[in-house]
């Protein structure tokens, strides 16, 4: 079963979780991801988890 996806009113912190836990990142999550960052101290370090992840090939990106 798919999950839910997420919409554009979603906060960065459940994009991230969404991703993490789905364990696969999509252009939906990217364009939200760059959409809801800001460049607050917290936000940037739950873009680094996904980067990380992504980096150790624990994230799989799909279209």
């Amino acid at each position: 079963m798919e999950s839910p996806t997420l919409t554009s009113c979603s906060s960065l912190k459940d994009v991230v979780d969404h991703i993490l836990v789905s364990r696969k990142i999509t252009r939906q999550d990217q364009r939200l991801l760059l959409t809801l960052t800001t460049n607050n101290a917290e936000e940037m370090g739950l873009i680094r988890v996904v980067f990380d992840r992504l980096r150790q090939g624990l994230l799989r990106v799909v279209d």
